[in-house]
């Protein structure tokens, strides 16, 4: 893998996480609350989604 490639990768992956953290962020506090997410859960559970 090129350095190129890597960094293209990398820059895909955090574009992931941000539009998960903002899809969560969007839902609202009844749906949050349906699905068990906490607030201040949501930076973990989109890093877990993203990045494993």
């Amino acid at each position: 893998m090129t350095l190129f490639d890597t960094l293209r990768s990398r820059m895909e992956r955090r574009a992931r996480y941000r539009r998960t953290v903002h899809e969560l962020e969007a839902m609202g506090a009844d749906v949050q609350r349906d699905l068990n997410i906490a607030p201040e859960d949501i930076h973990r559970i989109a890093r877990h989604a993203v990045y494993g």
